[in-house]
């Protein structure tokens, strides 16, 4: 019996694919793969795999392709865009696949925010602004828990990204000022981050959603908002101060590189 490779392709850009994905990939006997959202040159890869696409399918014909081929000792990869731990259905299939005594093993891959600050230029935690990350989506058919109602997330004014959300960014604009978020504040969404056809849009909370709407963006976008955008100021990292010291630098105490 094989075991089932949950392998993270990356957000789109073919060359963001891990190593060690494109291996498994190269050898898989299996493919199921998340339609789409998977791009032409990364299914390129599987030139021996039997490819199918799981945008069709349902929950237990998924199941039904991994369970079968792993117990025929065939190498299965469910492939995932992004990571597959970030808004994935990770879970429910492991859980299922040990219940069977099949063995799994997950390849993480670059995930579509991440793609989305670098298109940006951003970093994330800024010293001085938030040292905070809060990934998250908007509620919908979906529910949320409570207590992560955007309105109570934004309260921390930290970096907030959200995934599987551009089509409801009226809500998300409407509950991040009632958590406190200034008018002002930065937002931007980036389309298909990665892929050709990459769209970056930056403005405010308060220009943000006629922005994207003149674009007609209502999917596969990643929202930011947060300072972290356009900061009007921010510290300097202490870990590389000349007068910090840590386990390998001693701090310098001067600028004079002689000494």
């Amino acid at each position: 019996m094989s075991k089932v490779y949950f392998v993270g392709c990356g957000p789109g850009d073919p060359d963001l694919i891990t190593v060690k994905a494109k291996k498994l990939l190269q050898k898989a006997d299996v493919v199921v793969y998340s339609g789409s959202l998977i791009p032409p040159q990364i299914l390129k890869i599987c030139k021996k795999a039997e490819l199918h696409d799981a945008s069709g399918l349902v929950r237990e014909e998924i199941f039904e392709i991994l369970k079968k081929n792993a117990q025929s000792g065939k190498l299965v990869v469910r492939l995932h865009d992004g990571d597959p731990a970030v808004f994935g259905t990770v879970r429910e299939q492991t859980d299922n696949l040990q219940k069977e005594g099949i063995d799994f093993q997950i390849i993480p891959g670059v995930t579509s925010f991440l793609a989305a600050s670098a298109a940006l230029g951003l970093q994330l935690t800024l010293a001085g602004v938030t040292q905070t990350i809060i990934v998250t989506r908007a509620e919908k058919r979906t529910k949320v828990p409570s207590g992560e109602k955007i309105s109570e997330l934004a309260r921390h004014k930290s970096t907030m990204v959200f995934y599987l959300s551009v089509q409801l960014l009226s809500d998300i604009v409407k509950e991040a000022l009632r958590g406190g978020y200034l008018p002002t504040t930065p937002a931007a969404v980036v389309y298909r981050a990665s892929w050709p056809d990459q769209k970056i849009i930056t403005g405010t909370l308060q220009d943000i959603v006629k922005k994207v709407w003149a674009q007609k963006i209502t999917r596969t976008a990643i929202v930011i908002i947060g300072d972290v955008i356009q900061p009007k100021s921010y510290e300097y990292s202490k870990l590389y101060d000349k007068t910090f010291s840590h386990g390998y630098r001693k701090a310098k105490n001067t600028l004079d590189p002689t000494k």
